[in-house]
């Protein structure tokens, strides 16, 4: 393997060994490509799974689902796995398949710039290496990078301040006056788990969210026992989740007006959850269900009646070196803020700088909006393929059936590279799908009249995928050459 700018280029350079990435090499792997190696800027593989460590972190996808079709786990403790057994799997897969010795760890990717004449990538790390790859591969992921609120004062703050994505495992919240800015898909996780250690806990809610009941539970011996001795029971399972899941994308895409159907789940859930009617009329959203990420929590609302805990929101004016000050003028001492403000989704591939042909910046390329043909391959980036790239997200069913339907798509491209120097996506072919597309998200619910992470700052929504699992996996199923410029 080379890793300098001289000597032969590697046949494949992947960024990140999350999910994305090591899924990706295990495929490249078992095409019989070795030739490949993953830059990872942390100190261990995982990705969101080793970044958001937080108190009772855990999946909201069954972990039947929730993994490598290729590689199942016969013994999930339960149905839906907690962060510290995801990571696990991760390792273990990694393990498996020999991986460790093809991850360069605390190496983060500055930039990359494409050679057109060579029809290599150089890729150049913020520690000064630099690497040279015929195909690169993003798989960065849309959360791995913190979402600070922009809140004056935030920075003068003297106590204890930290995001749940780099959660501050050192520090002792027990007795503490607690501040947690956000109730979001963390935050309705970790709430329930230090309310009881802390004095105080004051929850800072924007916009409430949309909370279910979750279906969780241990699995028992007896279960894990079978699953272990008829490994089909297991596939059977992951098959009627799936579908299970997957139907739910008719009221996500094709009918919003169907999601009403499942706000009495809401309405029933709060109101076992919470006594309180004022506290429970405080807890509606004011937006359709489905417009933001619906979440699911047993606990999360009665942590919120606890005497020691309350909830603000009015919103917030300001904080200063030892409080947090509402908009009406109201000064809350707290010891420690958590932000659970999630994470710059729509900013994918940042703060990279990719240049490709005639230096053309990707960031620059996607100031409107992030686009890519298939959330895969973007015009003017030869032999350049992202993973969990532009609307492939989901709101109904697990990521991991999307990165499964790209690796053999990346594989395509790759072993195309073997005739041509580079492939580069047609113009016109990346702007007709994506003005498909965008028609077909305007459709959704998520275009229902709300804000959220799913859209960038001017209401364009680059992140969810507006359809079927299985639409995109029979668009992804083989790379058609003529929708690509292929140099020679």
């Amino acid at each position: 393997m080379q890793n300098s700018s001289h000597g032969v280029p590697l046949r494949v350079l992947i960024i990140g060994a999350g999910f994305g990435g090591l899924g990706m090499a295990i495929q490249l792997r078992k095409a019989g490509i070795e030739d490949f190696l993953i830059l990872e800027k942390g100190d261990e593989i995982g990705g969101t799974w080793r970044d958001n460590g937080y108190p009772g972190a855990a999946c909201d996808v069954p972990s039947h689902l929730y993994s490598f079709s290729f590689e199942p786990k016969a013994d999930w403790s339960r149905k839906f796995a907690p962060q510290a057994e995801i990571l696990a799997y991760l390792r273990h897969c990694a393990a498996k398949y020999g991986l460790r010795r093809q991850i360069r760890f605390g190496c983060e990717v500055e930039g990359a710039v494409f050679d057109e004449a060579s029809g290599t990538w150089e890729v150049h790390s913020r520690a000064g290496e630099r690497f040279r790859a015929r195909a690169l591969v993003s798989a960065c992921g849309q959360l791995n990078r913190p979402a600070w609120p922009t809140i004056p004062g935030l920075e003068t703050f003297r106590g204890e301040l930290f995001h749940s994505a780099r959660w501050n495992h050192r520090y002792d919240l027990a007795g503490k006056r607690v501040a947690v800015i956000g109730t979001g898909a963390s935050a309705i996780q970790f709430v329930p788990q230090i309310a009881p250690q802390v004095a105080r806990l004051t929850v800072f809610q924007r916009s409430a969210p949309y909370v279910i009941r979750k279906p969780d539970r241990a699995y028992r011996s007896w279960e894990l026992a079978l699953m272990r001795r008829l490994p089909v029971l297991q596939k059977v399972d992951r098959l009627l989740t799936y579908i299970h899941h997957e139907s739910r994308a008719l009221a996500f895409t094709v009918f919003p007006s169907l999601m009403s159907l499942m706000r009495g789940r809401f309405e029933r859930h709060l109101r076992r959850g919470i006594a309180d009617p004022e506290l429970r009329r405080r807890l509606v959203p004011d937006y359709p269900l489905g417009c933001k990420r619906i979440l699911i929590s047993n606990d999360f609302y009665p942590a919120l009646e606890r005497p020691n805990v309350a909830l603000e929101d009015g919103g917030i004016r300001e904080v200063t070196t030892d409080a947090v000050i509402t908009r009406d003028g109201r000064r809350i001492e707290v010891d420690a803020i958590i932000l659970g403000t999630g994470f710059t989704a729509t900013d994918f591939l940042a703060p990279m700088t990719i240049r490709g042909l005639a230096g053309r910046d990707l960031n620059e390329a996607w100031r409107e909006g992030a686009e890519a043909y298939l959330g895969i391959s973007v015009t003017g980036f030869p032999n350049l393929f992202v993973l969990y790239g532009p609307n492939t997200n989901l709101g109904h069913n697990s990521i991991i059936y999307m990165l499964e339907s790209q690796f053999p798509y990346v594989l395509d491209g790759i072993r195309a590279l073997q005739g041509v120097r580079y492939l580069d996506l047609k113009p016109e072919v990346q702007r007709r799908f994506n003005q498909r597309l965008q028609r077909e998200v305007r459709h959704s619910v998520w275009e229902q009249g709300c804000t959220s992470w799913y859209k960038t700052a001017d209401g364009r929504n680059t992140t969810n995928w507006p359809g079927f699992t299985f639409t995109y996996r029979q668009l992804t199923r083989r790379l058609e050459l003529d929708r690509y410029e292929c140099t020679r």
